[in-house]
């Protein structure tokens, strides 16, 4: 008997108390919501990298631009007959490319945080924005494209033999592949 009243009484304490704590819950939201999108976005790089990972080993990249092309030479360095001149330069393209795909996801994510500031504004100033989408834009489309210069001239790197033994390469099955022997992350 006594646990039933000592549950009655909780109850009814969390009764009495429900429209508190319903009214601080408002003042809350506002960063829980925050919080929360920040954590989608990040489930969301996160998921797009680990795909991509997934996509090499398996083979299902949506369009030849997507390849980790350069990491696949260098994967397949055996069978392309690779020389270490041409190990070393391919090695390198892929540093640099990556240091400079830092500095410009860097730069997107700053010019994405800019725009974020830009509509929070109470009168949004459309033509900030729209400067500011543009940028944004801008900074995908240069980093797209420097990803395929960098491919290119990877492809350079080889000769005519070895860019047939690639192309075989990008049209066996996917487990006759090489598994990566380089770091995961951004690749090339």
């Amino acid at each position: 008997m006594r646990t039933f009243a000592l549950v009655g009484l909780l109850a009814s304490l969390m009764f009495i108390n429900a429209p508190g704590v319903a009214t601080a819950s408002r003042f809350i939201q506002p960063t829980a919501q925050e919080e929360m999108g920040r954590g989608w976005e990040d489930l969301g790089r996160g998921l797009r990298e680990w795909l991509s990972r997934w996509g090499y080993y398996f083979g299902a990249w949506g369009s030849k631009e997507e390849r980790p092309l350069i990491s696949m030479m260098l994967d397949n360095r055996e069978r392309l007959g690779l020389s270490t001149e041409q190990v070393r330069n391919l090695e390198q393209l892929r540093r640099d490319y990556q240091k400079e795909s830092i500095r410009r996801e860097a730069d997107l994510r700053i010019a994405e945080m800019d725009l974020d500031a830009l509509l929070d504004a109470p009168n949004v100033d459309m033509a900030k924005v729209e400067a500011k989408v543009r940028e944004t834009e801008r900074l995908r489309a240069d980093m797209r494209l420097a990803r395929i210069r960098t491919i290119e001239k990877g492809k350079q790197e080889l000769t005519v033999d070895q860019r047939k033994k690639l192309q075989e390469l990008l049209t066996d099955s996917p487990s006759t592949r090489a598994k990566p022997r380089s770091e995961p992350g951004s690749r090339t």
